[in-house]
């Protein structure tokens, strides 16, 4: 499947069980006050599959699937048969009203607590928060180091690389001093200040990680494996050596150490090696062979296999897990309003916003990560929208919301011409924000 299709495939199935669920929530309530459902859809428009119920329900699967909707029987839309009076649902008490409402939003959080249970109980796996800090960046000048492990952001403490920038990327949204806790290779402990206040006004995320310059630590030189009858195995290096330096440069990890390889095997392919075994330090001469190893171009080869990352995964049992999960709803909860806050103000720019294009590339990354990790996407999607929903924006359950508030406290309910300016506003307001958003993702596609 290619990206495009794949992405396309995934969105679907993202906007497919989250929508439902939220749809599921407003027909619940609404069935357990009394409310007569007369439809029950997943997607807009022509219905692509239809099923009327013996209670006169009709479940419909229609052709646009970016949403989806729950008819009650309302007398705002039409005349409304006597005998069914008592399950219309304008004729319900406010408080029924507000709960059939306010639970399509609160089924999406339900949604977002049981993936992220369900994501720490499958265990999610990651590499370690062991760093590569760009030189002459603000990382650099904050006194990070490559190799150092990141213990803490913010006060919050990390296990896993993806949480470590999950963090970080939450400061730089506002561009404030980052505290950091870092552990250097001797296992010395220090205290740091990233200084995301130097970041641009008015950029994008991905505009600031280059200037950021942390990156997941590559491999250490070691030789994972040493290839029998290739030439690290002729000069007598063995699994296990650490390269201390080729031709005299010093090597930092294994990445470094294949370059110097191949820059040095250029001007002559007898390299002097430096290695550590144990508590040795060895000499070696090694004569490099200019080789194509499965297919690839040919290149200068010696043999010697690269260590793996680092891993970590993330897995807790269900007690912990369920404790974990209401820590990272909470912590998503608060992230996202104190973005909202701050594009509103004017301190992290809209350029941050997102439509279905990007959401459609994360979840197709997120799915070929792995299980844990498309759960991981669900959750926080779903609680997106459950906030996306309940701001007071008339077209949202936000806006239905507001007008109860407005009725109980007037003791009427709104009038049908303040409901009718209102939606204009609430559209107008919506599709900005959308077109917004999609013209941010049209913008990342070409600058790609």
């Amino acid at each position: 499947m290619t990206p495009f299709l794949g992405s396309v495939f995934w969105l679907l199935v993202t906007l497919g069980v989250l929508v439902t669920f939220h749809e599921f929530g407003h027909f619940w309530v609404a069935r357990r006050c009394g409310v007569k459902v007369l439809r029950f859809s997943v997607g807009f428009g022509r219905a692509l599959w239809k099923r009327t119920a013996r209670d006169g329900t009709e479940y419909w699967i229609s052709a646009i699937p970016l949403g989806g909707y729950v008819k009650m029987l309302d007398a705002r839309e039409g005349p409304v048969d006597p005998a069914l009076r008592d399950q219309e649902f304008t004729g319900k008490p406010i408080w029924q009203r507000i709960l059939i409402v306010a639970a399509g939003p609160g089924f999406n959080l339900l949604f977002t607590i049981l993936a992220f249970w369900a994501m720490f109980m499958l265990g999610r796996p990651d590499v370690a928060p062991v760093v590569a800090a760009t030189p002459h960046s603000l990382a650099a000048d904050a006194g990070v180091r490559s190799g150092d492990r990141i213990l803490e952001v913010n006060g919050r403490k990390v296990q896993a690389w993806s949480d470590a920038m999950d963090a970080v990327v939450n400061g730089m949204l506002g561009r404030s001093p980052l505290p950091m806790t870092v552990r250097d290779t001797d296992g010395h402990t220090r205290e740091l200040v990233l200084p995301l206040d130097r970041l641009p006004a008015d950029g994008a995320i991905e505009q600031y990680l280059p200037k950021l310059g942390l990156q997941p630590a590559p491999p250490a030189a070691v030789a994972a494996t040493v290839m029998p009858g290739q030439p690290a195995a002729l000069a007598g290096m063995q699994a296990g050596d650490r390269v201390l330096s080729v031709n005299g440069q010093p090597v930092t990890d294994f990445v470094a150490f294949g370059q110097l390889v191949q820059t040095e095997a250029a001007r002559s392919p007898q390299l002097a090696l430096v290695i550590r075994r144990g508590t040795q330090t060895i000499d070696l001469t090694v004569r490099a062979k200019w080789e194509s190893l499965a297919g690839q171009p040919s290149k200068w080869v010696m043999g010697v296999g690269a260590p793996r990352t680092e891993a970590v995964t993330v897995h807790y049992g269900p007690l912990k897990a369920m404790t974990a999960s209401f820590a990272s709803t909470w912590r998503n909860t608060a992230q996202t309003f104190s973005m909202l806050g701050k594009m509103l103000s004017g301190e992290t720019s809209t350029r941050n916003l997102s439509s279905v294009i990007g959401i459609a590339a994360v979840a197709n990354t997120s799915a070929h990560m792995g299980l844990a990790w498309f759960l991981q996407f669900l959750a926080v999607v779903s609680l997106s929208l459950a906030i996306l929903n309940i701001l007071p924006i008339p077209v949202l359950d936000g806006g239905h919301l507001l007008y109860y508030a407005v009725e109980l406290i007037k003791g009427s309910p709104v009038s049908e011409k303040t409901m009718v300016v209102g939606q204009y506003i609430g559209m107008a307001l919506l599709f900005t924000l959308m077109g917004l958003a999609f013209y941010n993702d049209i913008q990342r596609m070409l600058l790609s």
